[in-house]
Order: C-alpha cells, then structure tokens, then sequence
C-alpha cells in the first residue's frame, strides 16, 4: 500500500509539475514580450553569493521532499518551490565548508538582525538576506561599492540615516545597518505590497521593480513579474528562498556547524572619549583582532565617542577584572593618543601635528586605492567627495582629500532648539515628546508643506 501510495503521488507530482512549466512557457511565448538587455539601475548592485542560475534540474520523487520542507517553513513571507529554486538549493548543499561556517557565524549575526527586523516589523526570515549579500560578513565590499551585511550603495545608506565619516562607516555595525535594512524592506513593502517584490527590490531598487510590475501587466507576483527584472535580481529571490532551505535543513545534506572563530557572547559599553581599539586591547589583555571583528564600522580603529555622542564598544563577556582595567582605560586617558595613531603613516610637519593636505595630485600609475591607502581613506569616500562616476583617476587630475566644509549652522533664537531626526520618526511621536508641541505647529513652524521626514532632518521645536 505505502509503495503505491508513494508511486501515486510521484506521478501526481511530475504531471503538476510538467503541466505547470507548460503553462508558463504558453504565457512566455504568447503573451510576454521577450525581455532586452537593458541598462543597469543606479541601484543595481552585484551580489556576493548570486551566480548564474544552473542548468534546469530533472525534476523528481526528490523534488517533492524539498518542496514539503520548504511549505513547513513558510511564515510571512511565501517560500514557493520551483526549478529556479532547486538550482540554488543544488548549488548551496555543494557549499558544505561555506555554507558550515555561516551556520557558525549566524548563531552571533542572526540575533541582532531579528531584534531589528521585529522592531519595524518585518518577518524574521528577511535575515536570510544577509547571507545571500554578504555571506554574513561585515566587511564585504562589493566591485559596485555596496558595503557591510546588508550591502549598503553609500547613496542609499546616507538616504537612510546611516553615517559614513573619517571615522566610521555605519554600513558595516550590525545593529545600526539592520535598522536601516529594516526600514529600507518596509518602505519598499509598502509602496509594491508583496514580501518576494520587496527583496527583490532590496537588490535593484523599487523604482526598478514598481517598472517591472507595470510592464508586466501590473500583478504585483514575482514569478509573472520575474523576466522583466534585472539579471541578477531575477536569480536573487531564488536564491534567497534556497537560503532559508539550506540554512534550515543543512543536517539533512551532511552539512556541519563550523563555530565562529570570535567569542559571540558580548557586552556593549558606551564610550564618551577618543580611544584607539588596540589600547583596549592592550588594557585589557582581549585579542586585538577580535576587537577588529566585533567592531567593524571603526575605520581608523578609533572609537571616537562624546559626552553628547557616546560610541557603542562590543567586547567579548570577560571577567570582572578585564571590566576594572577598561574602567580605567577610558577615565584617564590621554586623547592625544589616538591622534598619533590617526597620524602614523603620514607625514609630520614640525615634529608635532600631522600634515594633511587638502588635495592630491594624481601622478603616473597611481590609482584611487593607492591613494585611499596613503592617506587613510577610503576609495568610496573619494569618489563621494569628489563628484566621480568612477574609480578611474588620470595623471595630473586633483583629487580632494577631506568632505566640503558644511556651512555653520544659525544661530538659533533663545525661545527654539533643534531636534535631529532619527530613522523611524514621525511628526507626530516627535510632537509627544514635546511640551505644547503639535504636527500642525512643527510643520509651520520649519515650512513643511508635508509629513514626510528624512533621517538627518534638523527641525526647530518651540521651548515654550
């Protein structure tokens, strides 16, 4: 009985399939438009773990076994099994060693994705999204230039509150980037209204999906909307759907959890000074590099904190001792130590303060690497401040060293303060905050003609 039941369903299943891939090359061939080539979105970015889709797998008995595990994992967003899919999955199981250490390093990252993403309210299976760009590395750095776990273009990072500076590139904090993420995907979700849309927008941007909705008959289904997006975006949410298989059913492919190489047990400490990373080391007797991992976004290795604008310090949970001498370290120390750290490497004028010029002169066979490497900059940084299209730089051309001055703010009037949007805001939970304050009064009160706030926003609040 169980062998025929097993023989019925394998034949149910290969003629579903069969008349399901009939249909869809009926609706391809007679009433889609074969799609051209076209001309990669100012968002587009190259993805780190999205290759060209592999040949179009024999559908089988097998195939029904990854389709029911996919169907008990679906939640919010829908996990739908198709050739597509298999091919990743395919791909991924191969990927023994790779797909082992990201386990490993998922049991640190995942934690601090899912507090973000249940914040904003986004489905906790987003975070698979991080494996796909960037392998759960906080370092990663795409040949587009999108940066950190979520790989972040600088444009939209910036556009989403994100803070990239001399000392630290946001796009590559756990926590500060997932946040960003987080309200990237529900703005997204809210303007197409689909999950599997809103990721792939993630990859190309939702201009370029709402475009690709539209062409191809205004349902917003990825799988009807999927030839008319880009290359990499159409093997983007595949991908994405045989990550969360993967990650999930890895012990059934002989796959084994290959623990991350850092203490994931952390604590948080504020610190209000300037302190290189490799003195906390040296205070506290913890692993320089380990520092380094669990702090990527310091650029110059610089924790360069405020009494205003105190920085996050994540270290490893250690004893009570390490705690005392950290103590220590950051009551008494001595900041001009982390400007001769900033200075090595650069010249010194006058033996004292280093000498920084304001620009550069490309000379023969320098590139703009060589000279973000000189002067402790990075390659995005340039290209920001200095208007380019590209990473391409000829002899004699001046390059800026530093971001343009901003203007000096006004002074305000003694009865007004400024408040500083932060992501997530709205008028009317800034208006609670405030004694006598209300939308209507904060929207005459700046000139705004709407509600719409970008993170960064300076906005005059009435004192009174």
């Amino acid at each position: 009985m169980r062998k025929t039941l097993t023989a019925v369903l394998f034949i149910v299943f290969t003629i579903a399939v069969s008349a399901n891939a009939s249909i869809n090359r009926f609706r391809t061939d007679s009433t889609l438009p074969i799609k051209k080539e076209s001309k990669p979105s100012t968002h587009a970015k190259d993805t780190l773990l999205v290759s060209a889709s592999a040949e179009k797998p024999i559908l089988s008995y097998q195939n029904l076994i990854f389709k029911q595990r996919l169907d008990s994992l679906q939640n919010i967003v829908s996990l739908p099994y198709n050739e597509h899919v298999q091919s990743y999955i395919d791909l991924y199981i191969q990927r023994k060693e790779q797909v082992g250490k990201m386990l490993g390093l998922s049991k640190y990252y995942f934690p601090i994705f899912e507090k973000a993403l249940k914040e904003i309210g986004i489905p906790e299976e987003i975070k698979f999204i991080t494996v796909v760009e960037s392998a759960l590395n906080p370092n990663a750095v795409s040949k587009s230039g999108a940066v950190g776990p979520w790989q972040f273009m600088y444009t939209t990072a910036k556009g989403y509150g994100l803070i990239m500076d001399t000392y630290v590139d946001e796009r590559k904090d756990p926590v500060k980037a997932s946040y960003a993420a987080a309200h990237y995907l529900l703005d997204a979700y809210d303007r197409i209204g689909d999950w599997l849309l809103a990721i792939a927008a993630f990859n190309c941007g939702t201009g370029a999906v709402t475009r690709a909705i539209e062409r191809s008959g205004g349902v917003a289904d990825f799988w009807r909307v999927r030839s008319f997006l880009p290359r990499e975006t159409q093997n983007y949410v595949p991908a994405f759907i045989a990550t969360v298989y993967t990650m999930n059913y890895y012990n059934k492919h002989e796959i084994d959890v290959r623990p991350a190489d850092f203490n994931i047990f952390t604590d948080v400490i504020p610190v209000n000074k300037r302190v290189s990373l490799s003195s906390i080391a040296k205070a506290t007797d913890l692993d320089l590099n380990e520092l380094l991992i669990l702090n990527p976004s310091y650029k110059k290795q610089i924790v360069n904190g405020t009494d205003l604008l105190p920085k996050p310090l994540v270290i490893p949970a250690v004893g009570n001792s390490i705690y005392a001498s950290l103590y220590d370290l950051l009551n008494g120390f001595d900041t001009n130590e982390a400007l001769q750290v900033l200075a090595a490497g650069l010249k010194v004028s006058g033996g004292s303060k280093p000498a920084i010029p304001v620009e550069h002169n490309v000379k023969h066979g320098q590139s703009l690497r060589n000279i973000a490497d000189q002067y402790g900059v990075e390659v995005q940084d340039l290209i920001v401040w200095n208007n380019l299209k590209s990473s391409t730089v000829v002899p004699g051309q001046s390059i800026k060293l530093s971001p343009p001055l901003k203007p000096v703010p006004e002074i305000q009037e003694a009865g007004y303060f400024n408040y500083i949007v932060k992501i997530g805001d709205t008028l009317s939970e800034i208006a609670e905050k405030f004694k006598g304050a209300s939308v209507s009064k904060i929207k005459i009160l700046n000139g705004l003609t709407q509600s719409t706030l970008q993170a960064g926003m300076s906005l005059k609040i009435n004192k009174r």
